[in-house]
C-alpha cells in the first residue's frame, strides 16, 4: 500500500480538508460580519470597515475556490484570509491603528479569541495542504494522476 501523500489522497487534495477550509473561510467572514454589526456594518474608521469588507468577500471567494479544480490557488489565498486578521488583531490590540485605538489591550474579547482560533486552524491547514502540493510535485506518482 502506498503512503497517503503518494496516493493522491493526502491533505491538499482531500475533500474533507477542502471542506474544513471552506468552513474556515466562511467562518472568518461571518465572524467579521458579526463584529461589524452586520451588513453594511458600522466599523470605524472607514479604512477598517473597507478592510472588513475585503476580508469578507475574500473569505467567500476563497471558500468557493477550494471547491473547484483550483484548490491549490484557494489554499494559497486562504493564507491571507487567515493571516490578515491575525495581524490586524495583534496591531489593533497592541499599538493600535491610526484613528483606531478602541481595542488597545482588549486581548480577551470573546469574538476576537474565537476568530483567532478559527484563523489559526485555517492557517495551519493551508500550510499543510500547500506543503502536500509541493511534495507531490517533487515526487510524482508513477502511473498516477
Amino acid at each position: 500500500m502506498q503512503p497517503a501523500a503518494r496516493s493522491g489522497r493526502a491533505t491538499g487534495s482531500s475533500l474533507i480538508a477542502r471542506l474544513v477550509g471552506v468552513v474556515g473561510c466562511l467562518a472568518v467572514a461571518a465572524i467579521h460580519v458579526i463584529d461589524q454589526g452586520g451588513v453594511p456594518g458600522t466599523k470605524g474608521p472607514e479604512y477598517v470597515q473597507l478592510l472588513y469588507y475585503a476580508l469578507e468577500v475574500a473569505g467567500v471567494l476563497v471558500a468557493a475556490l477550494l471547491l473547484t479544480k483550483h484548490a491549490r490557488v484557494g489554499w494559497l489565498l486562504s493564507l491571507g484570509v487567515a493571516a490578515g486578521p491575525i495581524v490586524g488583531y495583534v496591531l489593533s490590540r497592541g499599538p493600535g491603528l491610526p484613528n483606531y485605538t478602541d481595542d488597545i489591550g482588549n486581548w480577551g474579547e470573546p469574538l476576537g479569541v474565537v476568530s483567532l482560533v478559527v484563523e489559526g486552524i485555517l492557517l495551519i491547514l493551508a500550510l499543510v495542504s500547500l506543503r502536500w502540493y509541493a511534495s507531490s510535485a517533487n515526487n510524482p506518482v508513477p502511473g498516477g494522476r
